[in-house]
C-alpha cells in the first residue's frame, strides 16, 4: 500500500481522532492501513478535550460493548470461532456424555431412567421439564430441592417462580398439610407436595445465608429479573466450561508407549492394590498410552488409600519415555515424605534420578539443581510453590504431579492452570476444591474415585463434644497406656503455649513438642524426626500436620477449637489416625454450644456422620453445600448466585448441561446474507481526496466484513486512528457491513422490510430466540418482536426512510449479540 503523503484535512465539525484505541484481542487481526498521525502538543489534554467533547458514537459503542463481553468471559477471540459442523454434533455428544458418565462414575451408580429420557428430551419448556425432572440434579446434595419438612423457622427459601421467602411452619388444614412462607408483602400457603417440587434452601457464597431482601409475592418482575440474571450466568459459564474443554481437547501429543519394565515395576509395589487402586492404574495407562489429548484426571482418595502409588505409575510411563514429571506438594514436609517414598521406589532404576526442590534450601543448591533440571539430568523433581518460579526451566517436562491443590494460593493455582494447556496433569486430593469436585462431577474432567480402604485399615471413631480438660486427658492417657502417640492440634498459634503449659503440668514425665508455621522449618523437621521415632509423644500443632505426616503410631487425634476449622480440613486431620490397623480416635472439641454458628455445627456434625471410610468425595460434597462453592465462582457469578442462592443456580446448571444442544446457535456464511435495503452510500469527493487509496482501503472494509466481527472491528478503530471520525456516508457504509456481519453470526440468512415489518429468516431455534428476547436491553425491541416457524419479525409503529431502518437494525441485532456469550456457536 503506498505511503501517505500527508495533506490538510476536509472540513467536517464533526470529526475527531481516537488518540489511543482500545486493547486488541490478537495482533493477527491488525489491518495494514497507511499511517496518518497528528503530533499534539500535549496528548493528554488533547485527549481530555475530545472525549468531553464528542460523545461515543453508536460503533464504538458497540465495539467497546463487545470487547468487554470478551475480557469477562476470559477468553481470546480464537476460541469462538465457529467448529465444521460435523465436528460440533461429535463435540455436542460427547459433552452430554462426559457428564453423565462422570455422575454415573462418581456416584456409583446409573443415572435414573427419568434423567436420562429428560437429557435427551427436546422439551420446548424447560421450567416444567425442570419441575417434573427426578434425575440426579433434584436428589443430589450439589443441588438439591429441599423437604419442605427438613426446614426450620426463619430458614430462607427460593420458590423458583415466586422468589426469596422465609420458611414460617408446616401447618395442617382441613386433613391436609401445608407450607407458610412470608414473603415482603405477602404471606404464601403452598400444599407440602407442591412446595417439595419447587423450593431450595437460599444458600449464598463465602457462607453468607441472609438476602438482601424478600421478594414480593404480588409482583413476581422483580424476581423474573433476578432469576434471568441467574439463567444468563449459567448459560454463559456452561459455554465458558464447554470452551475451555473444547481447547484442551484440541491439544494434541503423541500417545506414549507402555515401558517394557511397567509390568516389573507394577510387581515391586508391596502391598495387594484394592478394587479402586487397580481401576485408577487401569485409568491412567489409558489417558497416557492410548489417547493423544493431554491428560487431566482428579484422583480422589482419603488419606493413605494409595494415591501416591497411582501417581508413581504415571511418573514412570512418562519418564520411561524421555520426560520428565514434576510433583507439586503444598508444604516442605508433605514434599520430603513424596521426596522419600519415591527415591525408595525407583531405586531400581538408576536412569531414573529423583531430587527435591523447595523454598529450605540455600540459593547455590537451587541453582545446582536448576542447571541439572535444564540439562534433562533429573526426571522427576518433587517440591513446593518454588518449583513454580520463573528461573526453573524444563529439559522436557511430560507430566505435573499436584497434590492436595486446595492448599496452594490463587497464583499457584493460575500457574497451575497454565501447565494444563501442553502437558499431562495428575491431581491428588482427599476432599477436592469446589471447582474441581463440580467440573468432575459434569465430566469436564476425568476422575477416578478411591473409596476402597486398604486391608486392616479400620474406621476412625469421632467424637464431638464441648471441650474439658478431664476429657482431653482422658484420652490422652488412654492412648498412652496402650504405648501410643498423640496429635493435639489447635488453630490459633497464640494458644498454642498455654496448651502446652496446661499438658506439662498435667503429665509432666510425658515428652512433648510443637510443630507450627511459624517456627523455622529445621525446627519443625527436628520435632517431627523425633516423634516418628517415638521419642516424643504428643506432638502439639497447627493444621500443619493435615498432610505431610505419616506417623503410624500416632492413633489419637485430638482437636481444640474445631469449630474454627473447615470441613474438609477436619476430614484430612482425621484420615492421620489409624493408619496402622490400629483402631484410631478422633476428639473434635469446641468451646461452647450456645456460641456456635449454624455453619459450624452444620460441619461438626457431618464430620461425625462421615465416620466410615472412604468418604472424602461425599464430604467435599457435604462441604460444598455447607459453605458454599468459594473459589468455583469469580466475583461477577458470586453476584449471579446471589440472585437466586446455590442450590437453585446449580439446579440450572445441571439442567442446562443436559439440554447444552438446545441453545445451538448456527451462524452462517457472510457472502450468503442477504440485506434488502436500498442504501448506496456515495462518499464525498472531499472525503475521497483525502484517503490515500480509497477503493483499496473500501476493499479491506469488506474482506474484514467477511471475516468475522473481530477483524472488522480492528478495521474501523485503524480507520479513525488515522483519518479520524468518519462522514456520515461512511458511517452508513460501515454500519450496513455491521449489520451483515452480526446477522450473519446470529444465524440470520435474510433481512427485508415489508411495510411497518421487517422480517428476518433464520435457523435459530425457539429456546434460543427466548433467552435473546429475555434479555435484550431495549425495550423497544424486545416489545417489537415475535418469533413465528423460522422467521424473526419486528412491527415498527411507522414506515422507515431506509437510513432509520439500516440505524434500527444496528441497534436491534447489537442488543441480539450481547446473548452470544451464552450460546452454543458451532
Amino acid at each position: 500500500m503506498a505511503t501517505l503523503i500527508p495533506r490538510a484535512p476536509p472540513p467536517n465539525p464533526h470529526r475527531h481522532f481516537l488518540l489511543h484505541r482500545p486493547p486488541t484481542l490478537s495482533p493477527q487481526l491488525r489491518l495494514r492501513l497507511p499511517v496518518r498521525r497528528l503530533r499534539l502538543a500535549s496528548p493528554v489534554a488533547a485527549i481530555a478535550t475530545v472525549t468531553a467533547a464528542v460523545p461515543p458514537d453508536d460503533i464504538s459503542q458497540l465495539n467497546n460493548r463487545l470487547r468487554a463481553l470478551v475480557r469477562r468471559r476470559g477468553v481470546s477471540s480464537a476460541a469462538t470461532s465457529p467448529m465444521d459442523p460435523a465436528q460440533a454434533d461429535a463435540y455436542l455428544h460427547m459433552i452430554r456424555e462426559q457428564q453423565r458418565l462422570g455422575l454415573r462414575q462418581l456416584r456409583r451408580h446409573a443415572a435414573e431412567p427419568e434423567y436420562e429420557r429428560d437429557v435427551g428430551s427436546n422439551a420446548e419448556d424447560e421450567e416444567e421439564g425442570a419441575g417434573r425432572r427426578k434425575g440426579l440434579a433434584a436428589r443430589s446434595s450439589l443441588g438439591h430441592r429441599v423437604d419442605p419438612r427438613e426446614l426450620e423457622p426463619g430458614e430462607y427459601v427460593v420458590h423458583k417462580k415466586v422468589g426469596v421467602g422465609k420458611f414460617v411452619c408446616i401447618s395442617g388444614e382441613d386433613g391436609e398439610d401445608y407450607v407458610f412462607i412470608q414473603y415482603a408483602d405477602a404471606m404464601a400457603k403452598l400444599a407440602v407436595d407442591q412446595a417439595a417440587r419447587m423450593l431450595y434452601r437460599y444458600n449464598l457464597p463465602h457462607e453468607k445465608k441472609r438476602p438482601r431482601n424478600l421478594s414480593k409475592l404480588n409482583d413476581p418482575s422483580t424476581w423474573e429479573k433476578r432469576r434471568l440474571k441467574g439463567k444468563l450466568a449459567v448459560q454463559k459459564m456452561v459455554v465458558n466450561l464447554m470452551e475451555l474443554y473444547l481447547q484442551r481437547m484440541r491439544q494434541r501429543r503423541p500417545p506414549y508407549r507402555k515401558p517394557e519394565a511397567m509390568d516389573q515395576f507394577a510387581s515391586e509395589f508391596p502391598y495387594e492394590p484394592t478394587p479402586d487402586q487397580n481401576q485408577a492404574f487401569i485409568d491412567i495407562e489409558n489417558d497416557l498410552t492410548e489417547r493423544e489429548t493431554p491428560m487431566d484426571r482428579l484422583i480422589c482418595g482419603d488419606v493413605g488409600f494409595g494415591k501416591t502409588e497411582v501417581a508413581m505409575r504415571a511418573i514412570f510411563i512418562v519418564v520411561s519415555t524421555g520426560y520428565q514429571a514434576m510433583v507439586l506438594a503444598p508444604t516442605v514436609i508433605l514434599a520430603n515424605q513424596h521426596y522419600d517414598v519415591m527415591s525408595e521406589r525407583f531405586s531400581n532404576y538408576p536412569d531414573i534420578k529423583v531430587a527435591i526442590f523447595s523454598g529450605a534450601q540455600s540459593k547455590d543448591e537451587k541453582d545446582e539443581l536448576i542447571t541439572k533440571i535444564t540439562n534433562g539430568h533429573l526426571q522427576i523433581i518433587v517440591g513446593t510453590h518454588a518449583l513454580l518460579t520463573e528461573r526453573m526451566a524444563y529439559n522436557n517436562l511430560g507430566l505435573l504431579v499436584v497434590d492436595e491443590e486446595q492448599k496452594f494460593g490463587v497464583q499457584q493455582k493460575e500457574k497451575i492452570a497454565s501447565f494444563k494447556a501442553s502437558i499431562d496433569v495428575l491431581t491428588l486430593s482427599a476432599t477436592p476444591i469446589p471447582r474441581t469436585l463440580y467440573l468432575a462431577l459434569t465430566g469436564f474432567r476425568d476422575a477416578s474415585l478411591m473409596s476402597t480402604p486398604p486391608p486392616e485399615r479400620v474406621a476412625v471413631k469421632t467424637y464431638v463434644s464441648a471441650f474439658s480438660r478431664e476429657s482431653a486427658l482422658s484420652a490422652i492417657k488412654l492412648e498412652l497406656k496402650r504405648g501410643g502417640q498423640v496429635f493435639y492440634v489447635v488453630p490459633r498459634i497464640k494458644a498454642i503455649d498455654d496448651v502446652l503449659q496446661f499438658l506439662k503440668d498435667s503429665l509432666p514425665d510425658v515428652p512433648m513438642a510443637i510443630a507450627h508455621g511459624k517456627k523455622v522449618s529445621k525446627n519443625i523437621q527436628l520435632a517431627m524426626e523425633k516423634f516418628s521415632c517415638g521419642e516424643i509423644k504428643i506432638l502439639v500443632c497447627t493444621h500443619i500436620i493435615e498432610s505431610g505426616i505419616d506417623i503410624p503410631n500416632a492413633n489419637t487425634m485430638i482437636v481444640q477449637y474445631a469449630e474454627l476449622f473447615g470441613l474438609a480440613q477436619l476430614y484430612q486431620l482425621r484420615g492421620r489416625v489409624g493408619r496402622s490397623g490400629r483402631e484410631g480416635f478422633t476428639y473434635l472439641f469446641y468451646t461452647d454450644k450456645s456460641l456456635l454458628s449454624r455453619i459450624a455445627m452444620d460441619r461438626l456434625g457431618a464430620i461425625e456422620e462421615h465416620s466410615d471410610l472412604g468418604q472424602g468425595f461425599h464430604v467435599a460434597e457435604k462441604d460444598m453445600g455447607i459453605r458454599g462453592f468459594g473459589s468455583m465462582f469469580g466475583e461477577q457469578q458470586s453476584g449471579d448466585v446471589a440472585n437466586v442462592g446455590i442450590d437453585l443456580f446449580f439446579d440450572m446448571l445441571f439442567d442446562s448441561l443436559s439440554k447444552v444442544d438446545h441453545f445451538r446457535l448456527k451462524p452462517i456464511p457472510y457472502k450468503d446474507v442477504q440485506l434488502d435495503i436500498n442504501i448506496s452510500p456515495h462518499l464525498s469527493s472531499e472525503y475521497i481526496s483525502y484517503l490515500e487509496n480509497p477503493v483499496e482501503l473500501l476493499n479491506e472494509a469488506a474482506k474484514a466484513a467477511e471475516q468475522d466481527i473481530w477483524n472488522l472491528m480492528q478495521f474501523t478503530e485503524d480507520l479513525r486512528q488515522q483519518y479520524g471520525k468518519e462522514p456520515r456516508d461512511m458511517e452508513l457504509l460501515l454500519k450496513k457491513l455491521y449489520v451483515r456481519r452480526m446477522a450473519a453470526d446470529l444465524g440470520i440468512s435474510r433481512i427485508y422490510p415489508s411495510g411497518k415489518m421487517i422480517i428476518m429468516k433464520t435457523n435459530m431455534n425457539r429456546k434460543v430466540f427466548r433467552l435473546m428476547e429475555e434479555t435484550m436491553a431495549s425495550e423497544t425491541h424486545r416489545n417489537s418482536l415475535s418469533f413465528t416457524g423460522k422467521e424473526i419479525k419486528a412491527e415498527l409503529l411507522v414506515n422507515l426512510p431506509d437510513t432509520l431502518l439500516l440505524n434500527w437494525l444496528f441497534h436491534c441485532l447489537a442488543d441480539c449479540y450481547a446473548i452470544m456469550p451464552a450460546l452454543v456457536r458451532y
